[in-house]
């Protein structure tokens, strides 16, 4: 299968299509495709889905995707790599929300709008990119940075409010913002610790396990294991990161803590994962 490979730290392109230019793909890269007009079928990983004007659609590295375009269909595509968040092309807090992004994304097709009043604000700030990209006036590169940053931004708060792993829609609102609060904070092992996390929320230590697992299905410290491995997988697949640089990032108290912690969660050491052996 072709796998399409992205030079720059970020892409910005958009077509009128009648029909889909390449056959059952991958990238190595990310990519947000916006549907300006048009109907048709967007196909990801075997599953479908039905396009129509407003749509927006979240592809991850791996993904095997296509579109069948059954009416001229105007796309805009936004195509982003690790090198956009190693330049720091986003303040700290929101390579956070960046990187929820990819490793959140459900890997499903669908329009990725939860919250309806981005909705309606993304269709301006495209509409914006473009029309800066075509312009070629004074300031464009800055104009167009802050727009994509803005959209990026808008993505990783649908995401993050609506596509929490281990949750569907019957769970409670405070096991959300549990997961929001475990997911933000990380990078920071003191407060994942129970006794922590039982406080900022005002659950008792001896409560919130049985909680947790009620609504998520899985224990909190098992979630916060997966989740941690998935940071991990990803700065060792997309980023150029040293094993101790990792381990640090990531509040290891050095790499045999790091080596040990990820061979329990997957089998194989950070190096070979790497090597992709």
């Amino acid at each position: 299968m072709q796998k399409e490979i992205l030079h720059e730290s970020y892409s910005i392109k958009y077509a009128t299509l009648d029909v889909c230019p390449k056959p059952a793909h991958q990238h190595t890269f990310f990519e947000l495709v916006y549907i300006l007009s048009g109907t048709g079928i967007q196909c990801i990983n075997n599953s479908t889905f039905k396009y129509q004007p407003g749509h927006l659609f979240l592809l991850t590295p791996e993904d095997s995707h296509s579109f069948d375009i059954h009416t001229t269909s105007q796309m805009f595509f936004l195509q982003f790599n690790s090198i956009y968040i190693q330049n720091k092309a986003l303040v700290e807090e929101n390579v956070k929300r960046l990187e929820y992004i990819l490793q959140n994304a459900n890997h499903q097709p669908g329009c990725i709008f939860r919250y309806k009043a981005d909705k309606l604000l993304v269709n301006p700030i495209i509409e914006a990119i473009i029309r800066e990209h075509e312009s070629k006036d004074l300031y464009n590169p800055e104009l167009i940075h802050q727009l994509v940053n803005t959209l990026i931004i808008i993505v990783a708060r649908n995401i993050a409010k609506y596509l929490p792993q281990a949750v569907d829609v019957s769970t409670e609102e405070k096991a959300l913002d549990i997961l929001q609060y475990i997911q933000h904070n990380i990078y920071f092992p003191e407060k994942l610790k129970a006794g922590s996390v039982s406080a900022h929320f005002g659950i008792s230590h001896s409560y919130l396990g049985r909680y947790f697992k009620r609504h998520t299905n899985e224990t909190m410290q098992g979630y916060i294991g997966k989740y941690k491995t998935k940071l991990i997988q990803h700065r060792l697949k997309f980023s150029d990161k040293r094993l101790n640089e990792i381990a640090d990032e990531l509040g290891f108290v050095d790499v045999s803590h790091l080596n040990k912690f990820f061979i329990q969660q997957t089998s194989i050491s950070p190096t070979v994962y790497r090597n992709g052996v």
